[in-house]
C-alpha cells in the first residue's frame, strides 16, 4: 500500500481570553499622540492658546513673557518680554496677526504677531488682568481683572468702551458666545457665572457654579456653557435661562482648565470632545453626548493650562513646575474651508504621477468582477523556526525557538502539541544548565497564572523528576528553582487565604438569603 506525503500543518497558536479590557478606539487615538516635546519655561504655565489659522502657532504665557511656538517645528518663533511683572491670558486674535495679554500691573496689551511692537497699551483696570480675549470683529477686546470689573475696549482707538460690574471677588474667565458676537460670558471666585450683552452693557443671566471659577467655554451652537472650578465641570443650558444639566465630579483636585474641539477623537467617531485638566495632575477627555470619560492622561506635575490645534495635530499641556509638554498625532484632521484646508490637501495627496512608485501599484488592491477570472496564486507557507524544527520531529529544538520568542502563548501550544505526539520526554530530557534555564524561567513566571497552571503543573512536575539527581551542581539552576519553589508557595499561600475568605463569608451569604426569603 502506497501513501501520499500529506502537507505540513502549522502549529494552531491558542487564543487566551485577555486579561485586561482591550484597548478602544478612543483610547487608541489619543496615545497616538507622541513624540512629546519637554519645554521649560521661566514660570508655572497659566494659559496655553493656539491660532486658529494654519499652521496653528501657539501661544504658552508663563512667568514675565509670552511665548509663541511654530505649529510645524514646535520650536520658539517669538518671545515677548515686554512686561514689567507676571503676564497673564496670552491669546491671538483670530486671524493670528495680533495678540493680547493682560498683567500684574492691570494694563492690558496688543502686540503685533510678527514685530512683537506694541500697538495699544489699555489702562483702566485698577488690579491684575487675568483673562483678555479678542471679539470677533477683530476691532474690540473684553478684559476681566481681580478689581471684579469686565472692560470692553475699542483698540483702534485704545479706548474703554464699557465697564461691566456684577462680580464680587476677581474675575478669573471669559468666552465669546459663537452665535452671537455681542455675547460673552464670565466666571469669577464668587463662584458665579454670568452672560453679558455689550450692547447694552448689562448681565441678562447668572448662575452659581457653587465654587470659584476657572475657566469656560461655549459649545458649537452657543446655547450650551460649560464651567470649571473646584472639583467639578458644570454643563448649562442658556437657552433654557441657566439650566444646570450636568454637574461632573471626575477629579480629585481643581479643574484649571477646559477646552472644547469639534474634530477630536478617532475617524470612527469623529465627534466634538471636551477636555479638561486638573491639579491632580490628569487631562480627561469628554464624549459630549453622555459627558463619559473616554479617555485619560498622566502628567507629572499639576496641570495649569492646555490646548488643542484646530487640526487636531498637536496637544500642549502646561503645567505648575513650568513645563510644557508638546504632543503631535500623526493624522491631523481635514479642516474645512480656508488656506489650512489647501495645505493639508497639498500634504496629504500629491499628484500620482510615474515618478511616485505608487503609480505602479495602482489597481492592486481592486476587487474582481463579476465577469472576471480570478487565478489563484500558490504563495509558499512561511514557518516559524519551531514549526520547522517540529515537522523534522526535532522536538528540543523546537522547544527552545518557542522559549525563544518569550510568547506564553506560543510556548503552552507547542507543550501540549508535544504532548499529544508523546515526545514531551524527549524535549525535556537530556538538557544542561544553558538550556534549561529559560524553562525554568518560564515555569517560574507563568506557573501561577490560571490561564497556563493546569499544563505548566505537569511540565514542572516532569522537569522535577528528571532533574532531581542533579540538584546542587549548578548555582544558576539552583536559584531559578528557588525562584520557582518561592512563587508556588506565594501561591499556595494565596489559595489557603482565599479559601478561609470564602469561608467567613460562605454563613454571611447564606444568612442574607434566609433573611430575604423570611421577607418575602
Amino acid at each position: 500500500m502506497e501513501y501520499e506525503a500529506g502537507d505540513y500543518r502549522k502549529l494552531a497558536v491558542k487564543q487566551f481570553p485577555a486579561r485586561s479590557i482591550r484597548e478602544t478606539a478612543e483610547g487608541k487615538y489619543w496615545k497616538q499622540f507622541k513624540a512629546p516635546v519637554f519645554a521649560k519655561q521661566f514660570g508655572p504655565v497659566t494659559n496655553v492658546d493656539f491660532c486658529q489659522e494654519y499652521p496653528y502657532n501657539f501661544a504658552v504665557t508663563a512667568s514675565t513673557r509670552v511665548i509663541v511656538y511654530d505649529g510645524l517645528t514646535r520650536q520658539v518663533r517669538r518671545t515677548f518680554s515686554r512686561f514689567k511683572d507676571v503676564a497673564y491670558s496670552g491669546c491671538f486674535r483670530q486671524d493670528g496677526k495680533l495678540l493680547v495679554a493682560g498683567g500684574q500691573n492691570g494694563i492690558v496689551q496688543v502686540f503685533d504677531a510678527n514685530s512683537r511692537s506694541v500697538l495699544r497699551q489699555l489702562k483702566g483696570h485698577q488690579r491684575p488682568v487675568h483673562v483678555a480675549r479678542f471679539a470677533p470683529d477683530k476691532t474690540h477686546v473684553l478684559s476681566g481683572s481681580d478689581d471684579v470689573t469686565l472692560r470692553w475696549w475699542d483698540i483702534s482707538a485704545g479706548k474703554q468702551l464699557l465697564r461691566l460690574t456684577g462680580h464680587e471677588d476677581y474675575v478669573r474667565a471669559a468666552a465669546v458666545s459663537p452665535s452671537s458676537s455681542d455675547t460673552w460670558a464670565s466666571g469669577g471666585y464668587d463662584h458665579t457665572v454670568k452672560l453679558w450683552d455689550v450692547r447694552s452693557g448689562k448681565a441678562s443671566m447668572s448662575c452659581d457654579h457653587g465654587a470659584p471659577v476657572e475657566d469656560l467655554a461655549f459649545f458649537a451652537s452657543g446655547g450650551l456653557l460649560v464651567t470649571a472650578g473646584g472639583t467639578n465641570l458644570c454643563i448649562w443650558d442658556l437657552l433654557s435661562g441657566g439650566k444646570l444639566l450636568r454637574r461632573l465630579s471626575n477629579f480629585q483636585k481643581t479643574v484649571t482648565c477646559v477646552k472644547l474641539s469639534p474634530y477630536a477623537g478617532p475617524d470612527s467617531a469623529a465627534a466634538p470632545r471636551m477636555l479638561a485638566g486638573s491639579l491632580d495632575g490628569h487631562v480627561k477627555t469628554f464624549e459630549l453626548d453622555d459627558f463619559k470619560v473616554t479617555h485619560a492622561s498622566k502628567y507629572p506635575a499639576p496641570v495649569t493650562g492646555l490646548g488643542l490645534s484646530a487640526d487636531c495635530s498637536l496637544l500642549a499641556v502646561g503645567m505648575a513646575d513650568g513645563m510644557l509638554s508638546v504632543r503631535k498625532h500623526a493624522k491631523p484632521k481635514m479642516v474645512q474651508g480656508g488656506a489650512a484646508a489647501a495645505a493639508q490637501r497639498r500634504r496629504r495627496a500629491p499628484r500620482l504621477t510615474a515618478a511616485n512608485f505608487r503609480f505602479f501599484l495602482r489597481g492592486r488592491n481592486a476587487k474582481a468582477g463579476s465577469g472576471d477570472v480570478v487565478v489563484a496564486a500558490r504563495r509558499r507557507v512561511h514557518l516559524a523556526p519551531y514549526d520547522r524544527a517540529l515537522r523534522a520531529f526535532r522536538y528540543r529544538d523546537a522547544l527552545d525557538s518557542a522559549l525563544s520568542t518569550q510568547r506564553a502563548d506560543v510556548i503552552h501550544s507547542l507543550l501540549d502539541e508535544l504532548a499529544a505526539r508523546g515526545g514531551l520526554h524527549s524535549a525535556l530530557a537530556g538538557r544542561d544548565a544553558a538550556s534549561l534555564l529559560p524553562l525554568l524561567r518560564h515555569l517560574s513566571k507563568h506557573i501561577t497564572d490560571p490561564r497556563h497552571s493546569a499544563s505548566l503543573a505537569g511540565v514542572a512536575a516532569r522537569v522535577l523528576d528528571l532533574y532531581a539527581p542533579v540538584v546542587h551542581t549548578d548555582e544558576q539552576v539552583d536559584a531559578a528553582l528557588a525562584q520557582l519553589r518561592d512563587a508556588l508557595r506565594q501561591e499556595v499561600a494565596l489559595q489557603e487565604s482565599l479559601l478561609r475568605l470564602a469561608g467567613c463569608l460562605e454563613p454571611l451569604l447564606a444568612a442574607a438569603l434566609l433573611s430575604g426569603a423570611s421577607i418575602a
